[in-house]
């Protein structure tokens, strides 16, 4: 199911929103429109937005020139400021030489895809053969634009015969993995059981589960990660517990330009996400940082970091692209 992709003259997106209710898909045909979609997440996942705003440049290229275009590009760049794959594509874009922007957004999509693969062949041989894992927030194909990270790594280890069970986190206050990730499961045919946010340490407990496996938004040069709110909580409960703690990313969401999880800007969403009453005082920040310490391994689709994550993401940061075969 694609989430985002060309559409001529406009960019065209599944409307993350609607579902799993309806299946709605819609075209963006300006710059604002663009924006718009990537600030009220009806796209989001952090490799997808990249995607999305890509295109976006694209688009912004047919429509303006000079300032404008300037301006237009720089706004798609600062939709949101957690995921780093959304700046990362644009700047690439910009930076092609012979201005091709549509060649290079479709390279990128491409690109993805194949990483995707990769990232879930990965991880799929680090899930056990059978037993239960769990999963925060959403990070499957409609995240990404190809097969997603952290649920590729399972919907791969479900093609190759391992028995999962997959035990898939609510995700307050937007309830992306109860809205998007059960969805993208079923697809799959792979079993699944939804629970609150707040009974994950008693499924922990009582259900034996045998890996955590998570998506990122960014990564920093020490393996801290940012990832939607409450994967912090998440992963304290995994250590406690003694469970595995995973993160699935792509190269393009590390951020080598940072020390730590101190220096990732934290998006904080209206506080009419969460409160009842108009006149509650609400503190809604969308992502946490889990420090590095507490992840037991990195699936990325050059393979499985593991600490110190100071050498292997500084090793990562000087490899090149390397082609497999999938």
């Amino acid at each position: 199911m694609e989430s985002v992709w060309h559409d001529g003259d406009a960019v065209g997106y599944l409307d993350q929103r609607a579902l799993p209710q309806r299946v709605v898909r819609e075209r963006a045909g300006t710059v604002e429109e663009v924006v718009d979609a990537i600030r009220t997440l009806a796209v989001r996942g952090a490799p997808a937005i990249g995607i999305f705003g890509a295109y976006g440049v694209a688009l912004a290229a047919q429509l303006h020139s000079g300032a404008a275009f300037d301006a237009a590009t720089a706004s798609i760049r600062e939709a949101r400021p957690t995921a780093v794959n959304l700046a990362y594509a644009v700047d690439r874009v910009l930076a092609r030489a012979d201005h091709d922007y549509l060649a290079e957004a479709k390279a990128i999509h491409a690109e993805q895809r194949d990483v995707d693969a990769r990232i879930g062949r990965f991880g799929a041989e680090v899930l056990p053969r059978k037993g239960n894992v769990m999963t925060h927030c959403n990070a499957g194909p409609i995240a990404t634009g190809g097969e997603g990270t952290a649920l590729a790594a399972i919907i791969a280890a479900h093609r190759a015969g391992k028995s999962l069970h997959v035990y898939v986190d609510e995700t307050r206050p937007l309830l992306q993995g109860a809205r998007l990730t059960m969805f993208e499961l079923r697809e799959a045919g792979v079993p699944c059981t939804l629970i609150t946010d707040s009974a994950a340490a008693v499924t922990m407990q009582r259900k034996k589960v045998d890996a955590v496996v998570v998506g990122a938004d960014r990564i920093a040069r020490n393996g801290d990660t940012a990832n939607k709110i409450g994967t912090y909580g998440v992963a304290i409960m995994a250590a406690h517990h003694g469970i595995p703690f995973y993160v699935a990313a792509p190269r393009t969401t590390f951020d080598f330009a940072i020390a730590s999880g101190m220096d990732i800007p934290i998006e904080e969403r209206s506080p009419d996400e969460i409160r009842i009453t108009p006149d509650d005082p609400a503190y809604n920040p969308a992502f946490d940082v889990t420090p590095g310490r507490l992840i037991t391994g990195i699936i990325t689709e050059y393979g499985v970091l593991q600490a110190p994550y100071e050498d292997a993401i500084a090793d990562l940061e000087t490899r090149a692209r390397i082609v497999l075969s999938v």
